[in-house]
């Protein structure tokens, strides 16, 4: 126990390089402004911003700089997680999850189970006293069981925005009267709320309603069914799966031209759902290589989660197929609706590992019809957008929350995974740092 605390400890001092200045020397650019790479740049960052990007032979490094040699690998801004689960910041997990979004590449997290320990620990992270992404925080989530009544709900709206939580949680179980004096209370002070659709208002109420982001296509597929359909007393499953084979897509058009029209984006977090009712063997998931960061029993409970779907009363390999190719192109047509979407996994949640899970979202969206480009911009230039924040972009004059890859993500998704190191708010972060890091919570869980 001993040893490990003095690593630990160790690792405080020594994983992070903070500079006034650092230099990015000959490296491949992706600003995520356009989609282009620009070669043999110089990228220099003080004070935890971008001041200088121009070509390698024109710029001169700083005195006393940091330099990072960026020859044949690529520069783009850090990634976003919009659907995080953050543990209490007293948590033993806290460090595990925050330092697997670092070796990620991933710089900042949406929490959407949000607690009051949060608002401190979102300041520690912003000052550097917490190693770990930035954080946006939801309060406490308003729920059927959290809410007791409209004025209830009200009353919870207004002392979450008294308290400075970022936004309000939704979660299942609100009847409509209580969504709606939710919503009305929320948009008059201006906070956003995201989450689930309630099935008292549906997709079309929550859109009414002035919802921020609807996670996980929540609602979506019931609002596929035939007009006729009654659903009061029906069982869709996760995520209304189970209705996927009577969906009549032809519906999809208008409820996108509703989403692009009410302004709402979406979090799909497509890996959740796919990885839980796709053919990917229960053992292939618990045994990817990611899985070792995480603690046998949390595996245990994923793999009973995933045999549970597969052996649930009307489910089938087919109904499971069909519920992922509709998903798929609802995520599509948003897309090329010119509706919102940002990227996020909600992790950790069933074989969704921190960091390494946003991974597997690229590359559903990508599976979805995306570009590598498009898939990206949902976690950065997008995302910066939706949360009203300097970064998202390597520009002069953002915030300095990058990733350093050894790869083109542009050619290839799959390299986003290939991270060499990470600005984290200006300081710069190596693998080899990151790596003993991740070594300390295998021997930490051994």
């Amino acid at each position: 126990m001993k040893r490990i605390i003095l690593i630990a400890v160790l690792f405080l001092v020594t994983d992070v390089t903070s500079a006034a200045s650092t230099a990015f020397l000959n490296v491949n650019v992706i600003a995520m402004t356009e989609e282009r790479v620009v070669e043999a740049q110089t990228v220099i960052v003080e004070d935890g911003v971008i001041t200088v990007i121009g070509d390698v032979d024109g710029v001169p490094l700083p005195k006393d700089a940091v330099v990072v040699d960026g020859t044949n690998r690529y520069l783009m801004p850090g990634l976003t997680e919009m659907h995080a689960h953050v543990a209490e910041a007293d948590s033993q997990d806290l460090d595990r999850d925050f330092t697997l979004f670092i070796a990620n590449g991933v710089t900042t997290v949406r929490g959407m189970l949000g607690r009051p320990s949060h608002l401190e620990l979102r300041q520690r992270l912003l000052d550097g006293e917490q190693f770990g992404p930035r954080l946006i925080t939801s309060g406490p989530s308003l729920n059927g069981n959290s809410v007791s009544s409209p004025a209830d709900g009200v009353r919870k709206v207004n002392a979450q925005h008294a308290a400075s939580y970022d936004f309000i949680k939704i979660h299942p179980g609100l009847s409509a009267s209580e969504f709606t004096a939710i919503a009305s209370a929320a948009n008059e002070l201006g906070m956003p709320f995201a989450g689930h659709v309630p099935v008292s208002v549906g997709v079309v109420g929550a859109l009414d309603a002035g919802m921020a982001t609807i996670d996980h296509l929540d609602g979506y597929i019931a609002a596929l069914m035939p007009p006729d359909s009654d659903l009061s007393g029906g069982y869709g499953g996760f995520f209304d799966v189970l209705l996927a084979d009577q969906v009549v897509a032809e519906r999809i058009e208008d409820v996108v031209t509703r989403t692009v029209a009410a302004g709402t984006w979406n979090v799909p977090t497509q890996s959740l759902v796919e990885q839980l009712v796709n053919d990917t063997s229960v053992s292939d998931l618990a045994n990817r290589p990611e899985m070792r960061y995480m603690p046998p029993a949390t595996v245990d409970r994923w793999v009973e989660a995933k045999q549970s779907q597969l052996n649930e009363r009307g489910f089938s390999p087919e109904i499971g197929a069909q519920a992922v190719e509709i998903r798929r192109q609802i995520i599509l047509a948003l897309h090329e609706a010119g509706a919102g979407l940002l990227l996020g996994s909600d992790a950790p949640q069933i074989f969704n590992v921190p960091g390494f899970s946003l991974h597997h979202e690229l590359e559903f969206l990508v599976a979805a019809g995306l570009t590598p480009f498009d898939a990206l911009r949902t976690g950065t230039t997008a995302a910066a957008e939706f949360l009203g924040t300097n970064t998202g972009a390597v520009a002069i004059g953002k915030e300095a929350d990058l990733v350093l890859l050894d790869a083109n993500p542009l050619a290839d998704i799959g390299n986003s995974r290939r991270v060499h190191g990470v600005m984290l708010r200006g300081d710069w972060i190596s693998y080899a740092d990151i790596e003993d890091r991740l070594k300390l919570l295998v021997s930490r869980d051994e």
